[in-house]
């Protein structure tokens, strides 16, 4: 039987840390948290059995096998940084990263496996590889996508939007994309292809946020023991592994 995947949660007091760590509990024969790191020093050292560290004392944290993190683009270097000394995967959705930011994860993946995303649902990276050979298929066709985020959601159209929006490309169409602000949506998106006399359309909606906190640990149990390089979450559920 093997054993628990190790895995350091970088971000630990955010809502999708609180999450995997809640996931992840619920299923010790799959996820055993080595360390919880967030940004200030924690109240308390040890919860539930699991050792608690401020991001200060991130190059102090116990043995992992694979880092998962949901932070800020200030706290992005020292995990990246900490994973490449120790030879780790890491999977991160940390969003708002500068172009040198990205240029140091690209470097890190000449070393070690990498994965970063702006969606981590599993059902999005289905839709990504449905949108691409939709388009590949209905030369021709309109493309237009709509999202729909909460209220409080600032940028638009959103990073998922954008996604969808470069595998239509590649697959030929030229897309078009809408933005709706509202009330709590947790995520909603639409890609429609027009034809003369005919629509497809392929949606996705998210009702939970523990969808990205799960499609996370998935893509932590598939990186793990895979050669260095830049792996996205489409590629590790389609390559049959």
């Amino acid at each position: 039987m093997p054993l628990p995947l190790r895995i350091l949660i970088h971000g630990a007091s955010g809502r999708m840390g609180q999450a995997l760590s809640r996931l992840a509990a619920a299923e010790p024969g799959r996820w055993e948290v080595a360390a919880a790191v967030a940004g200030r020093v924690p109240a308390q050292r040890v919860v539930d059995g699991v050792p608690h560290f401020a991001a200060a004392e991130l190059s102090g944290v116990p043995d992992f096998e694979v880092a998962i993190d949901f932070s800020l683009p200030q706290g992005f270097d020292r995990v990246l940084a900490l994973c490449v000394a120790r030879g780790r995967p890491l999977v991160s959705g940390t969003t708002g990263l500068e172009p040198a930011q990205r240029d140091a994860l690209q470097a890190a993946a000449t070393s070690i496996p990498v994965l970063w995303a702006s969606n981590f649902s599993l059902g999005v990276a289905v839709l990504d590889e449905l949108v691409e050979r939709a388009a590949r298929a209905l030369p021709g066709w309109d493309c237009d996508i709509v999202e729909a985020h909460h209220a409080r959601k600032q940028d638009a159209p959103s990073g998922t939007a954008l996604t969808l929006g470069e595998s239509a490309a590649r697959g030929g169409a030229i897309p078009r994309h809408a933005s709706l602000r509202a009330g709590d949506i947790v995520g909603e998106h639409l890609v429609q292809f027009t034809g003369q006399g005919e629509r497809l359309e392929l949606v996705h909606r998210a009702t939970c946020r523990d969808v990205f906190a799960r499609g996370a640990l998935q893509a932590s149990g598939r990186i793990h023991g895979r050669p260095p390089g830049r792996h996205t979450l489409r590629g590790l559920l389609f390559d049959g592994a």
